[in-house]
């Protein structure tokens, strides 16, 4: 938003002192001159002046105004450039803000600006020089703080490090996965409402549940344990069934301390976490197997125990003793049926589960190539790979099974080479067809039979594993065919796809160029219990700043949202791998000449979730949380309009830093964005996209708080209270 300069009180001061001089030396002239007159005189020039009053006026009006405009170009030239000069240089002495201040007004100022540039650019000498020594003596903190980031992020297990408050300090990116399948709204938060730096574990899990497993560590921590753990299962708001491992966290004073109750003070607690819903499920359905196998057959071998005791009777008539036998065949087959019956029914349930992984198909086919060279000796290609496919396979297993079947085809056919094949099957859905292809004399069904029965030998390992039992464990098929037109021969394995949303998970773990921080330990320092939010300081709250994009600029003339973006602020960090982005479908067009500002076509909106329900997920992303934006009644009134349409109600405090910015440097020209990113040195990337502008509004706000605290401006109150008396505090929508 842009704002034109106001002008300075001082200058409407002298102005009125200016002109209340000039009224008293008038009134004082005509007293004196009155004075030396005689009687008759005095009126004789009053007649001539009564006239003449008007006249008078204007000329005095005329000098004031001679008067207003020289001291507004002196204020332009001598005072407001030393005011706005001082205004950015609070900006680079209470942030780290690095840039060069413009020269302008009178030559003295302009010395002082040149002046602050050299003092800038020393001090940033200084401070290298200072964060290259602190580098050197934190480098062995540095590096056991990313072993251990690595190892967190690296675990195929759910970790999360909580404090007392329940808030999370640390998790991996597991934990974020599984997180992601526990959202009751996947497809538009993604998780992103239920994990994060500053959230609370309690909008997961129960928070007494917690108290009594802390409460049990403590407990046997006085007992004398000395690696303390609880567990408990619970299930989640989206029905997930979740077995939860918890282990303390303990300062290095309570950990040393002489006194008992001094030893079990604990700063935070770490919590281990395992979907076990297919688990329990598959047990279930297992037990009711059993149930129904064991309940259905109870009567048919009582009626054949019968059947069998009577045909022990030696003088039993034959016409009787072919009735018997007729119970005994019906009952068998009868019995058949049933078992046939569940075990079609519950194929799953009856199978062992192996633990499988989602692994990159090429990635299969590569390291079976490598194996079956390395053992076997045949040379091993790759033809007509789809290297975007991930399965979900124990990868051991089966590439044992690719191996022992290339080696018996070299020992019992002489064949030379082996080739691999890798696509989605086109018949099955959710599988992949892995093939294993050669060229050779011809293979009987019988031999097939056999290789895929028999026990696997690997080089010199055996194993009492046969092809089947493997392709049986992951819930596929395997066959053997012949393509005659090329006088070629494979084994087919059908094998699970990983689901979509386990493929994009995993694609990004896999390429992501750099490692997301997704730990900060200052949080164990928290007490936000303690304290109401008007009352806590500004650098101790968590917030989420946030932008939308609409189709224009009148919310209560019609015009939608069409996308949201919000990053949060944790311990004055920003976190920039916990965001929410949503594309909207407004449900009406969008104007043309909207399209250039924010780039988002009709196309890109066409079948996104509505603001039903985005509102919801962005409510839940923003929990607990203050709400911060630039021109932020323009946002709220989106907000507030949909009220009664989604049900949802954001009574979050809310801070603008467009206000804070009038409150800091009143004396800007500028108030807009682009004028804040430029001053606090912010690089823009995105402008007007939600994300774009909810990050660069983020950084600036970051800039923001130390120059509050400059003013006596300390707690959410006092920034909110100060923002009010602001001039664009006025402006509505």
């Amino acid at each position: 938003m842009s704002a034109q300069q106001k002008t300075d009180r001082r200058l409407w001061w002298l102005l009125g002192v200016a002109a209340l001089v000039s009224l008293a030396w008038l009134l004082v002239t005509f007293g004196l001159v009155g004075s030396t007159l005689e009687q008759e005189a005095r009126a004789t020039v009053w007649s001539l002046l009564a006239d003449r009053v008007a006249l008078i006026a204007m000329t005095w009006g005329g000098g004031m105004a001679a008067i207003a405009w020289a001291l507004k170009r002196w204020f332009d030239h001598w005072v407001t450039p030393s005011v706005q000069l001082a205004e950015e240089a609070q900006v680079m002495l209470r942030t780290d803000v690095v840039r060069t201040l413009k020269p302008k007004g009178n030559v003295e100022t302009q010395v002082l600006a040149e002046l602050f540039n050299q003092l800038v650019v020393q001090r940033e000498e200084l401070r290298q020089q200072m964060e290259s020594k602190v580098r050197q003596a934190a480098q062995g903190i540095e590096q056991e703080k990313s072993r251990l980031a690595a190892l967190m992020s690296e675990l195929t297990q759910s970790v999360v490090v909580c404090n007392l408050d329940g808030r999370i300090l640390l998790y991996n990116n597991r934990a974020r996965m599984q997180f992601r399948a526990l959202s009751q709204a996947p497809g538009v938060a993604g998780g992103a409402e239920l994990i994060g730096l500053g959230r609370s574990i309690y909008s997961v899990f129960d928070r007494k549940l917690v108290a009594h497993a802390l409460e049990n560590i403590q407990q046997r921590m006085l007992r004398g344990a000395g690696q303390p753990s609880a567990q408990f299962v619970t299930t989640t708001p989206a029905g997930q069934l979740l077995r939860v491992q918890m282990a303390p966290v303990r300062s290095a004073q309570a950990q040393s301390a002489d006194e008992e109750d001094d030893r079990i003070d604990l700063t935070g607690f770490v919590l281990m976490l395992d979907n076990i819903t297919r688990d329990y499920e598959a047990e279930s359905a297992r037990d009711q197997v059993l149930h129904a196998l064991t309940e259905g057959s109870r009567s048919a071998l009582a009626n054949m125990q019968a059947a069998v005791d009577m045909l022990d009777y030696p003088d039993l008539e034959p016409a009787m003793r072919e009735r018997f036998l007729g119970v005994i065949r019906e009952e068998t087959q009868s019995l058949s049926r049933r078992i046939g019956v569940l075990e079609a029914g519950s194929a799953d349930s009856l199978k062992t589960r192996w633990p499988l992984e989602d692994m990159l198909g090429a990635d299969l086919v590569n390291a079976a190539m490598r194996r079956i060279e390395v053992v076997t000796g045949l040379p091993a290609t790759s033809v007509e790979v789809d290297a975007s496919l991930w399965l979900k396979v124990e990868s051991f297993s089966l590439l044992q099974a690719l191996v022992y079947l290339a080696g018996r085809l070299a020992d019992e056919f002489e064949v030379r080479f082996v080739q691999m094949r890798l696509g989605v099957a086109s018949s099955s859905a959710g599988k992949a067809q892995l093939d294993l292809i050669w060229s050779g004399q011809a293979m009987s069904t019988e031999t097939v039979m056999s290789w895929e029965m028999d026990p696997m030998k690997v080089g010199q390992e055996s194993t009492r594993l046969t092809v089947r039992d493997v392709v049986e464990r992951h819930g596929g098929a395997f066959w053997f065919e012949r393509e005659r037109v090329r006088h070629q021969a494979f084994f087919r394995f059908l094998l699970p796809l990983a689901n979509p949303q386990e493929q994009l998970d995993a694609a990004t773990f896999v390429k992501s160029e750099s490692r997301p921080e997704y730990y900060d330990f200052d949080l164990f320092k928290t007490t936000e219990l303690t304290r109401s939010l008007d009352e806590r300081k500004l650098s101790d709250l968590v917030y989420t700043v946030f932008d939308t994009e609409t189709t224009g600029l009148n919310p209560s003339q019609g015009d939608e949202i069409i996308q949201i973006g919000a990053a949060r602020i944790v311990n004055n960090k920003l976190l920039r791998q916990e965001c929410f982005e949503q594309l909207v479908d407004p449900r009406r067009p969008i104007p043309a000449a909207s399209i250039p500002i924010h780039g988002i076509q009709p196309e890109m909106v066409a079948g996104q979730p509505t603001i039903e329900e985005v509102l919801p997920a962005f409510h839940a992303f923003a929990q607990d949380t203050v709400l911060v934006a630039h021109n932020a009644a323009f946002d709220m009134r989106f907000l507030q309009l949909k009220e009664q349409q989604t049900g949802v109600v954001f009574d979050h405090p809310v801070l603008d830093t467009l206000l804070l910015s009038a409150l800091i440097h009143p004396n800007q020209d500028s108030h807009r964005l682009e004028a804040l990113a430029e001053r606090f040195n912010v690089t823009i990337i995105g402008r007007h996209t939600a994300m774009g502008d909810a990050m660069v509004t983020a950084e600036v706000f970051l800039k923001l708080i130390p120059l509050l605290a400059e003013k006596g401006i300390h707690t959410l109150g006092e920034a909110r209270e100060a923002a009010q008396k602001t001039y664009y505090a006025r402006l509505k929508y």
